[in-house]
Order: structure tokens, then sequence, then C-alpha cells
């Protein structure tokens, strides 16, 4: 149930999601267009290449320096969406809104089967779209053969996780409840949106995160939990960051 908000604070909420987008993943959304723009002007996108986790130095010890504070920085939104959260008036405590209450044997089940859902369709989608020739060869790790290159590659496929369920459910759908939007209006728009910051690389991967937005939209605005979507997210990359050769089984390219 929401309650009738008047214009200013109508207004200080879309000035809130703009900021916190524009800092986040809404910035990596217009370089992903952008990006994608630039991939089809030079040629097929499936001759291109989307490589992740690449490294940011060839001297090991600075790349790791670097790595680590990408990863923190990174993190910085979350933590100014979360306390515009807190700031709210008449609103249940912050880790009830979100659902980050206990339960954490549940949650880690939950994500777990979400991710075994969610990873066999994106495998699915990967091999059609490259054998549409309408997505990127993914590259999920690019940092070389060092003793923190695991390490790494888990911190940031936890990193990923936290960034884009807290800031795209925790914070995105808060917002747009409390701005008194529907389920479906909610769940769809932020489907488009996180399909959105990944179409850098190609179609098939923007359609397989519209499924995958769809899923875990319905799942939160249902159980109200939010652990779970990070547990999945987190696995998910995971996986794929530290099995890169999985891709390789379904790439036709």
């Amino acid at each position: 149930m929401t309650t009738e908000l008047g214009p200013q604070e109508k207004k200080r909420l879309w000035f809130e999601l703009g900021l916190v987008a524009a800092l986040s993943l809404g910035q990596s959304a217009v370089y992903a267009i952008v990006r994608l723009a630039d991939i089809v002007t030079r040629g097929p996108i499936g001759e291109a290449q989307a490589k992740l986790n690449t490294s940011l130095s060839p001297r090991p010890g600075f790349d790791l320096v670097y790595q680590l504070l990408d990863i923190a920085f990174t993190l910085v939104p979350v933590l100014l969406a979360l306390y515009l959260l807190t700031r709210d008036r008449d609103q249940p405590r912050l880790s009830t809104r979100l659902g980050v209450d206990g339960h954490r044997a549940r949650d880690l089940g939950h994500g777990t089967l979400i991710f075994l859902i969610i990873g066999i369709g994106t495998l699915g989608v990967y091999a059609g779209g490259r054998a549409l020739g309408i997505t990127a060869e993914v590259q999920p790790a690019n940092l070389g053969d060092h003793w923190w290159t695991i390490p790494v590659l888990i911190l940031a496929a936890a990193k990923n996780g936290i960034l884009e369920e807290v800031l795209i459910f925790g914070f995105g759908a808060q917002r747009l409840r409390q701005l008194g939007y529907g389920p479906w209006t909610i769940i769809i728009g932020l489907a488009l949106f996180r399909a959105s910051y990944h179409l850098y690389q190609g179609i098939g991967p923007f359609l397989g995160n519209v499924a995958m937005g769809l899923i875990f939209g319905w799942y939160f605005l249902r159980k109200r939990r939010l652990m779970p979507l990070v547990w999945a997210h987190f696995i998910i990359d995971a996986v794929g960051f530290l099995a890169p050769g999985v891709l390789s089984l379904v790439d036709f390219g």
C-alpha cells in the first residue's frame, strides 16, 4: 500500500533515482548503447568480443591494487542508495523492507535454485545468439595467471551481485512502488533497464537479461527478499568467471 505523495516528494524520489542511476548502472547503460553502436558500425556483432575483468596494469602488484580499488569504489552508489532509503519517514526498518533479516540458509537455498534455472537458460540464450550472429564472444576472465586472480574474480562476482540487485530492487523497486507504479510495470521496466547495460554483449545477452530480470522481479515483489537474488547473481557470475570454458562449449561462433 502506497501513500499519496505531493509534487515535491515525487520530484525528490525521481531525483534520487536519476542520481543513483547516473553514478552507476544508468551510466553503464549509456556506455553499453554507445558500445553496441560502435560494434555494429564496424562489422557483424558475432565477430566482436566482450571482455570482462580485464587487467588494469601490466604490473601485477599494481593491477591487484587497481582491481580492489575498482571493486570498492563501484560499490559506493550502493551505500548512497541505502543511506537515502534510511531517510524515508514512516517506513519499516530497512532490513525488513529489503528482506535481509535472518533466514540465511533459506536465502542461499533459494538463490541456488534460481541460479540453476537462470544458468541453464543463460547458456541456451548465449548459444543461440552466437549461432545467429547476434551475440559477441564473451571472454569473462582476462586478469592473467596470478595468485590473486581467483580471489579477485570472486570479489568481482560478489560486487556485481550486490551492486545490481541492491540498486535495482533494493532501491529502484522501492522508489517506484512509492511513486505509485504497479508490480508488472516495475518488473518489466527494471528488466529492460537491467538488459540495457548488457547491450555491449549483443542482442542475445540483452534478451537473456530481460528474462532474468522478469524472473528476479517477480520473485522480489512476491517474496520481498533481496538476499536470494544477490546469492543467485553471485553464483552465476562466479561460475562464469571461474569456469570460462563453459561458454566455449556452447560457442558456435
